[in-house]
């Protein structure tokens, strides 16, 4: 009796339009092309692949998610949506991860046991796309970051796209505009004093699959390009992608005047540093101590606060003039604030020490 009266009480709350997110369904167009049917606002959500736990975060919209890859648990540091949400770790897991699942089949057995409403997942391809979705019997939509390792404003479709799924269109915007701002702010802070004067960089130690050394760079650096300085990785030819492995022979002739490294690599750089002392003394960046660490933003794609704080410490170091006004330990946490929600540099600091702090290695 009981059943059916719970029954009877859900027909009625329908009938009577009093359970909008019951009776609502819309049809959406992912980032594969595809024509995607769902229930409104679903309450319960699981994100497979790089970077879409992170883009739900800056939704908001954490509290939806029944389940994450093992990735995120086993590697929690230095990832500011996993740092800023320690609660994530107490769910379930709902797959691997990492780079061997990207545009893989789920495991449908734990996927199914999770019960949710909507899969969202970077990286996977309209074709298999279908066929997690006529196994599981489970709206699968398909996000994407553009390029891999680098910022593409294509980001912005994602969060949109996620947004008006999860009604979260208001916040998605929000987080568009706050990207924006900052990125215009540097812009405008950088741009007439490039002018006369380009400043010349090149940043070392990106991770490229796994950790990388000194050599490791990439074509396209965002904190570079936000903040109008030359990054000498470009004067590098490269067939595909914006990875490039920088010969060491080259780097002595380019001789950068500022040499950055990306926190991720810097064991690897410090240990290189021992052992080959006499290449990194005749390095002038070195021996002017201006040699700095950042913390790494490509940790399981792109994590954009991050390539935020690293332009604004890189803003104060090549142009300290014009970040007279900016504390760089201070606008990181104002960045993660807006962006994950909580105020998580100390932890990225603990990981890998202050933002723009010299190094040097060799006595």
């Amino acid at each position: 009796m009981r059943g059916k009266r719970s029954l009877w009480i859900v027909l009625i709350m329908l009938l009577s339009g009093s359970v909008t997110t019951i009776a609502q369904s819309m049809t959406i167009t992912d980032m594969a092309g595809r024509q995607v049917s769902l229930s409104a606002n679903p309450q319960r959500i699981i994100c497979l692949g790089p970077g879409t736990l992170r883009l739900i975060v800056y939704l908001q919209a954490e509290n939806k998610v029944v389940g994450v890859e093992n990735l995120e648990k086993n590697y929690p540091g230095g990832r500011p949506y996993w740092l800023a949400h320690p609660e994530l770790s107490k769910l379930p897991t709902c797959g691997p991860g990492g780079v061997a699942s990207i545009n893989q089949k789920p495991d449908l057995e734990t996927v199914l046991k999770l019960s949710p409403q909507v899969i969202f997942v970077t990286y996977m391809d309209a074709a298999l796309a279908n066929d997690v979705e006529a196994l599981l019997n489970v709206p699968v939509v398909v996000l994407s970051y553009g390029d891999f390792s680098t910022f593409d404003e294509v980001v912005y479709d994602a969060m949109r796209i996620a947004g008006t799924i999860l009604d979260r269109i208001d916040r998605a915007e929000a987080v568009i505009h706050s990207i924006e701002t900052w990125r215009a702010d540097l812009s405008r802070r950088t741009m007439s004093t490039a002018e006369k004067k380009c400043p010349q960089a090149y940043v070392g130690g990106i991770g490229f699959r796994k950790v990388q050394g000194i050599e490791s760079t990439q074509h396209h650096y965002p904190p570079l390009e936000w903040i109008h300085a030359e990054n000498l990785a470009q004067r590098i030819a490269t067939r595909a992608g914006s990875h490039v492995v920088m010969a060491r022979e080259m780097l002595l002739k380019l001789d950068p005047p500022f040499i950055f490294i990306d926190g991720g690599g810097i064991e690897l750089v410090a240990a290189d540093a021992a052992k080959k002392p006499e290449f990194y003394k005749a390095l002038t960046a070195f021996a002017n101590h201006r040699f700095y660490v950042l913390h790494p933003f490509n940790w399981y794609t792109t994590n954009i606060d991050t390539a935020l704080t690293d332009a604004y410490a890189m803003g104060k170091i090549l142009y300290p003039d014009c970040f007279k006004d900016i504390d760089p330990e201070q606008k990181a946490d104002e960045i993660y604030s807006e962006l994950v929600g909580r105020p998580v540099y100390e932890k990225m600091k603990a990981d890998y020490g202050p933002i723009g702090r010299v190094v040097p290695f060799v006595d």
